[in-house]
C-alpha cells in the first residue's frame, strides 16, 4: 500500500520542512504520528509547530496528552504505535518498521544533509525497507524545490 519517501534536507531545516509535508498531508486526509528520538525532541517539534507555518496552524499534540487520540498529527516517541493512523513521519532516525510502512499510506523520513551520522542512518533505513519489499523514492532538495532522484517500487 505505502512507501517510503526519504526527504533529504539540504537548503531548508526541519522548522520549514516538517510543517509543509505536514500540511500536505492533512490536505490528503491522512491523520499522522510524527515519531522522535526522545521527550526533549518531542516538546521540541511540539513548540515547534505552534509556531509554524506562520499563515496558518497546524493541529498538533503529544503523546500521553489525555486527548492525543483526537490530534490529526500526534508526536511520540520511537516506541509509539502506528494505530489509525494513515501517516508516519520519522526525524532524527527514529525507527519504522517494513510493516508500518506497508500499512501507512505515506512514511516520511526526514533526515538533515549536512549531518554524516543522519545521512548514514537514511541509507540504512533504504537498504533495510527496500530488502524487506518496501517501495521507496529519494527526495533532495535542487534549485529551491524538491526533486525526486531514485525510486524502488516494492515487492
Amino acid at each position: 500500500m505505502g512507501a517510503a519517501y526519504f526527504y533529504h534536507m539540504t537548503r531548508t531545516p526541519l522548522e520549514a520542512t516538517l510543517p509543509m509535508l505536514l500540511g500536505k498531508s492533512l490536505e490528503a486526509g491522512w491523520r499522522v504520528l510524527v515519531r522522535a528520538p526522545d521527550p526533549e525532541r518531542q516538546r521540541w517539534l511540539d513548540d515547534m509547530l505552534w509556531l509554524r507555518p506562520e499563515d496558518g496552524f497546524l493541529p498538533h499534540g503529544l503523546a500521553g496528552d489525555p486527548r492525543a487520540a483526537d490530534h490529526p498529527v500526534l508526536i511520540a516517541g520511537p516506541e509509539a504505535a502506528l494505530g489509525d493512523r494513515t501517516a508516519l513521519v520519522s526525524v532524527d532516525g527514529a525507527a519504522l518498521s517494513p510493516v508500518e510502512v506497508q500499512a501507512a499510506e505515506r512514511a516520511m523520513i526526514l533526515f538533515d544533509g549536512r549531518s554524516d551520522s543522519a545521512v548514514a542512518q537514511a541509507r540504512s533505513q533504504w537498504r533495510a525497507l527496500t530488502e524487506a519489499g518496501c517501495g521507496a523514492q529519494y527526495w533532495a532538495q535542487e534549485d529551491g524545490g524538491w526533486i525526486k532522484k531514485s525510486e524502488k517500487t516494492g515487492a
